[in-house]
């Protein structure tokens, strides 16, 4: 016949075992709860210092009149844009330039990106120039960020 073999389990042992899994198994839980909320939180860190919040302004020439471009940003988003010291002169001159930066103002306070503006075919060239000066403008706020 078969022989029978005992074995003989001490309940220490098994109180140790029981202990040494349970750690295991919350060491585990822990690691991938760590990275997992790591990559959610990374995203939203990089957007909040996107820009140094403020009034930033930079001057476009248009023959002998100066314009000043005036950008206001939050920590993370563009507020408005807009023509600080238009004249009549300039605007009976220039008579595309506000409506022009009103279609820009628009776009950028719906949250488009400054890359992907469309640009109207009734004012293409002074939307073109106004919207090299907004991102003038914006590149004088990120290098302040950066530094």
């Amino acid at each position: 016949m078969s022989k029978t073999k005992i074995f003989v389990v001490h309940l220490k042992e098994i109180i140790y075992t029981a202990i040494f899994a349970g750690l295991g198994i919350l060491l585990i839980l822990l690691l991938i709860i760590m990275f997992l909320n790591k990559k959610e939180d990374s995203a939203p860190t990089m957007a909040t210092t996107q820009y140094t919040p403020g009034v930033w302004t930079s001057s476009i020439v248009l023959n002998d009149t100066s314009l000043n471009i005036e950008v206001v940003l939050d920590k993370d988003h563009i507020n408005s844009v807009r023509i600080v010291n238009i004249d009549e002169a300039t605007t009976t001159m220039y008579p595309l330039i506000a409506p022009a930066l009103d279609d820009i103002s628009k776009q950028i306070e719906d949250g488009v990106d400054l890359n992907a503006i469309t640009l109207s075919e009734d004012h293409k060239y002074t939307q073109q120039l106004l919207l090299d000066a907004v991102k003038t403008t914006i590149a004088k706020a990120t290098k302040d960020v950066e530094n």
